[in-house]
Formats: C-alpha cells, sequence, structure tokens
C-alpha cells in the first residue's frame, strides 16, 4: 500500500525499476535464505477487500481492534504497488555459527 503520505509515487516517476529482497537469518543454525525479485512497479488503484486480507496478515483478523492508521474505509488516497518481477533469484547465504553463537 502506498499514498501521498509516501515519497514511492514521486521515486517511480523518475524510475519505475526496482529490488526488492526478503531475507531471513537464524544467528543460533547459520540459516541465511534470501529471495530477490527484480522488475518495474506498476501503481494500481486501491482494493478494499484485498487491503483487508492483505492487512489481516500482520494485524489480526479484529479490524476494529487495528490502529486507525489501516482503516480500510479511510484510505481513499491509498494505491497499491505491485511489483511486476522480470528476474528472481534464491541464493542460499548460510554459515557455520561460531560454537559460542556469536557470528563475528
Amino acid at each position: 500500500l502506498t499514498g501521498p503520505w509516501a515519497h514511492l509515487n514521486d521515486l517511480l516517476e523518475d524510475d519505475p525499476r526496482a529490488v526488492l529482497v526478503v531475507d531471513t537469518c537464524d544467528l543460533a543454525t547459520g540459516e541465511v535464505l534470501q529471495v530477490t525479485a527484480r522488475g518495474r512497479i506498476e501503481i494500481r488503484p486501491y482494493d478494499r477487500a484485498r487491503a483487508i486480507r492483505k492487512l489481516r496478515r500482520y494485524l489480526g483478523p479484529d479490524i476494529s481492534a487495528w490502529d486507525a492508521t489501516f482503516d480500510p474505509d479511510a484510505m481513499a488516497e491509498a494505491k497499491f504497488a505491485r511489483l511486476a518481477p522480470t528476474k528472481l533469484s534464491a541464493r542460499d547465504l548460510s554459515f557455520k555459527p561460531s560454537a559460542d553463537g556469536r557470528s563475528g
């Protein structure tokens, strides 16, 4: 989700190319996994039902308990930012942790 409160729209007007990286790191086991998506960002219209589905994953099922910032009915100026990937990669960057559990 994006909107007039964010700088994303201004950045995309100059250059819609983007890279999104999602990674996980478990210091105890040394497992580090990374997925990278490269492509162009498309701005799509706000869809209330879709916003609710997405936000419930992070904010819980009870919409009345959400912070007012995320009120689905008060997001008239919101938009969806969608990355259309042209390249995807996944990497295992795992390491062997030291005996004392510190990585460095």
